[in-house]
């Protein structure tokens, strides 16, 4: 198997395969037979800088055609990819040169200094080329794809895909994304988190679709405009994307739209009407998590059950298990992951928890209702509380840290950091200000907490463990 010879190679070489609307303003669309030809130049490149079948490679690159076919180049070659994203800064960045260990680097020439910084000294490409290899003959099971996520009690682990990861896309893009052939899908995730490696491009390309890239940063009254002029046929948007257009620009009728999805958090039942009034459409939410992929999720020509994720995707052994979201059976989930890099594999049919806490009604649909871990979802990002207490705690004035969610009508949750000062420091509003700014340079801007409070002390339990439930009750 290899997907990049055997879905976007075997494509009409003529078909449109990317919309690319550039930061500078313009507008440029690319066939598969262009992105087939520049993925081999750009294998080209990466296997004269010697990189080979089973070596990492990171990309550090925005919503731009350049990451497409590096990722594309890597599919050919049996490359494992680790896309990041341009968010983040030297120490997340250094975490993931040092648990990845890639051998070459592609970027954009824009985030130069941040690669610098993380301390990469390896080769990094541009935009360069060279003769295309020959394409690897991969297995199912060989490695094809890193991505990172958040835990509770330490930094963020590494998830391996292996390449069933991409051709197993083809159940949610079929049941979920549904675009049509021919169809114009845009999914608005940054290159670099699990839906944009799954729904940018490669779910579209699945079912001979269209991808839309917009190189440019979220404004709700642009992005209602691009929908009109470039006549979008799917759009796939974080339930906060959805909320804020919502509520800060005027929705109005899209002739060309055909579908709207979203994952990640519950959507609220007036941002669901406001959409289904202006467009007619409703949003059909779903559910998947880095390990897993797409799990569950409204099937089309069904009106979504407000609150509900929908229900399991065709096949895939999901079960409600004392109020927590089981996969049963993980080779029932053709998006599975093979393990986390530097840990022991797991076993064969081990079911995987999912941490999350559901209930199901009386026809299937499941309704989230929280994690059962301390991770942090806000506006469909996962957010580690160690990650950010971390940061915090390297400031001069913190003496102690914790981090917990905190509601929020907009994002779903915020981070909310509750701080003990050091000796010599006092509370302000110009000390909050300056611990958000530091948490953004240290780590990625959206994890920064949002709310900050502070105590002489931090409840903890006899062994030292801060008790997180009493600072999430406090507010």
């Amino acid at each position: 198997m290899n997907f990049t010879v055997d879905v976007v190679e075997a494509a009409d070489a003529g078909a449109r395969a990317l919309l690319e609307l550039a930061r500078d303003g313009s507008r440029r669309e690319w066939t598969f037979g262009e992105v087939a030809e520049g993925a081999g130049r750009r294998a080209g490149a990466l296997h004269a800088a010697g990189v080979r079948q089973g070596d990492v490679v990171l990309t550090l690159v925005g919503n731009r055609p350049q990451w497409v076919l590096a990722m594309a180049a890597c599919f050919r070659q049996g490359y494992v990819v680790l896309p990041c994203n341009e968010q983040l800064r030297a120490k997340d960045l250094s975490l993931r040169l040092a648990v990845a260990q890639p051998v070459a680097v592609v970027a954009d020439p824009r985030n130069a200094g941040a690669l610098e910084s993380a301390g990469w000294r390896g080769p990094t490409l541009w935009e360069d080329e060279g003769p295309a290899p020959l394409p690897a003959n991969l297995a199912p099971t060989d490695p094809c794809l890193v991505t990172f996520t958040s835990g509770t009690s330490g930094e963020p682990k590494a998830v391996l895909h292996a390449q069933r990861y991409l051709d197993g896309q083809r159940l949610q893009a079929e049941r979920w994304l549904a675009p049509t052939p021919g169809a114009l899908v845009w999914c608005t995730a940054a290159s670099g988190w699990s839906k944009s490696a799954r729904n940018v491009f490669i779910a579209p390309w699945l079912r001979d679709a269209a991808a839309l890239l917009h190189d440019a940063r979220f404004d709700p009254a642009e992005r209602l405009d691009v929908l009109e002029t470039e006549a979008v046929d799917v759009l796939c948007m974080a339930p906060t994307e959805y909320r804020m257009m919502a509520e800060r620009a005027e929705l109005r009728p899209l002739p060309a739209l055909r579908g709207l999805v979203a994952a990640g958090e519950a959507l609220n039942p007036e941002i669901l009407r406001a959409w289904h009034e202006a467009t007619g459409i409703w949003v059909r939410d779903g559910y998947g998590q880095t390990e897993t992929g797409q799990l569950t999720g409204h099937e089309p020509g069904l009106a979504p059950r407000p609150g509900s994720m929908g229900r399991p995707l065709p096949g895939v052994a999901l079960e409600v298990l004392e109020g927590e979201l089981v996969l049963t059976d993980p080779a029932t989930d053709p998006t599975f992951f093979l393990g986390y890099l530097g840990e022991a594999p797991r076993a064969a049919g081990t079911p995987w928890h999912t941490g999350d806490r559901v209930h199901a009604d009386g026809d299937g649909f499941l309704f989230f209702e929280g994690r059962t871990d301390d991770v942090i979802i806000s506006a469909g990002y996962r957010i580690g509380p160690f990650e950010v207490e971390s940061a915090l705690v390297a400031h001069p004035a913190v003496a102690e840290a914790a981090v917990v969610a905190a509601p929020d009508p907009e994002r779903g949750a915020v981070v909310r950091a509750v701080i003990v000062l050091r000796d010599g420091f006092a509370a302000s509003d110009a000390l909050v200000t300056e611990l958000q700014a530091h948490v953004k340079a240290e780590t990625a801007p959206y994890k920064y907490p949002r709310v900050v409070d502070f105590a002489d002390a931090l409840p903890k339990t006899t062994s030292g463990k801060v008790r997180r439930a009493l600072l999430r009750e406090d507010r």
